[in-house]
């Protein structure tokens, strides 16, 4: 294969006076930032010519949703994991997030309950106080391989007649597991059985790391399970986007998605031009990109697996790693203590995960390994350890 991206994973780009989220916070402090899911990778070239030449036109004016973005998406579902889906069923939205309190209000009902399997990506988290709802959340727990995993009885024990919907991520967030075909198989029932509404976040999908792991849409498993699914798709995680974020909600049922849409109306309008001609350049990427950005990420995660070790859950996909302190000194103030020592992550508390910490390995290797020599500092200077 050629490389034709590969060399650009290793340049170093200087993102100072940029605004930048993820820099900023350290602005003036000798930490490095490895804590928001921002990569340090420059946008492909591709992307950018699209909206180079959207910039073409003089005028930035209110657009419609292209048909050239919704027939790529079609056909990146198809490509990717056989999946037909009518153009119908789908809502566009400004980001996933919008897309995960649009999903809990179109289902809630005075008094119910919103399930979400954590840790999880903090946004969740604050859904059903921003929606009315009650938490009902329930712990994942690790295997014998360390992957985390569905808690099928903790989640039975904790299911109400007033639980309506369950909303998780796949990957997951931030534990990095791919869940599997029997598992995802056993929550569908699990749906069904209890008459839930499934939310699922797919934003990750495309960065499966693991060889052996496979990404399946949940929604793909039946006509029964789709018809009580909403999933959230955004190419903005893969091509290093965020900023013009661009996200899709595939929702087969009509009543569901006419729930959807009315809990939109006047609140959340579609994405932009620029949005639009940058999502629609990734959905319809069939080059190297993807390929070579997962091999790169590969190699990242194994300099972080060789120093980090068993404290690691067994990452299969996204490029976030998720670290266990527990067992130190340090456990009720992980994210603080690397800060200490020059190294910003992302304390597991805001997951609902305390005493680990999320570390962001989406970045040029020798930056990397920058970060990996101050965690091995830390790790050495833990009081009492």
């Amino acid at each position: 294969m050629q490389q034709a991206f590969t060399s650009q994973f290793d340049r170093i780009i200087d993102r100072s006076n940029t605004s930048s989220s993820k820099w900023e916070k350290y602005a003036g402090r000798d930490i490095l930032p490895f804590w928001v899911a921002d990569m340090d990778f420059p946008v492909p070239e591709f992307i950018l010519d699209a909206i180079r030449a959207r910039l073409e036109h003089e005028i930035i004016g209110y657009t419609r949703v292209p048909q050239t973005l919704i027939q790529a998406f079609q056909s990146w579902l198809q490509r990717n994991y056989s999946w037909t889906v009518l153009e119908e069923w789908l809502v566009w939205l400004p980001g996933v997030v919008p897309g995960f309190n649009l999903a809990a209000r179109a289902v809630a009902e005075p008094d119910s309950a919103l399930m979400i399997p954590t840790p999880v990506y903090y946004p969740i988290l604050a859904v059903p106080g921003n929606t009315g709802q009650q938490a009902q959340t329930v712990a994942l727990v690790p295997d014998g391989n360390r992957r985390w995993c569905m808690d099928f009885d903790a989640l039975q024990s904790t299911v109400s007649s007033n639980t309506r919907m369950l909303m998780f991520c796949n990957p997951q967030n931030p534990t990095g597991r791919v869940y599997g075909k029997a598992e995802l198989a056993a929550l569908a029932d699990f749906a069904l059985q209890h008459n839930l509404t499934l939310c699922s976040d797919e934003i990750h999908c495309p960065l499966v790391l693991d060889e052996q792991a496979r990404h399946l849409p949940i929604a793909s498993l039946s006509p029964e399970i789709a018809d009580r699914t909403i999933t959230l798709y955004a190419p903005t995680k893969t091509y290093n986007i965020p900023g013009l974020s661009c996200a899709v909600a595939v929702i087969p049922n009509a009543d569901l998605r006419h729930n959807f849409r009315r809990a939109m109306a006047d609140l959340v309008h579609s994405a932009g031009p620029l949005a639009f001609a940058a999502s629609t350049a990734a959905f319809a990427d069939e080059s190297s990109y993807l390929p070579e950005l997962r091999s790169y990420l590969r190699g990242n995660l194994a300099l972080l697996r060789e120093h980090a070790g068993a404290r690691m859950a067994a990452l299969e996909g996204t490029y976030l790693a998720w670290i266990d302190m527990r067992d130190t000194s340090v456990a009720h103030r992980p994210g603080a203590y690397f800060e200490e020592h020059g190294l910003g992550l992302s304390d597991g508390a805001a997951f609902d995960g305390a005493g680990f910490v999320r570390f962001n390995f989406g970045c040029p290797k020798s930056l990397l390994m920058q970060g990996l020599h101050r965690f091995d500092d830390a790790i050495q200077a833990l009081p009492g350890d």
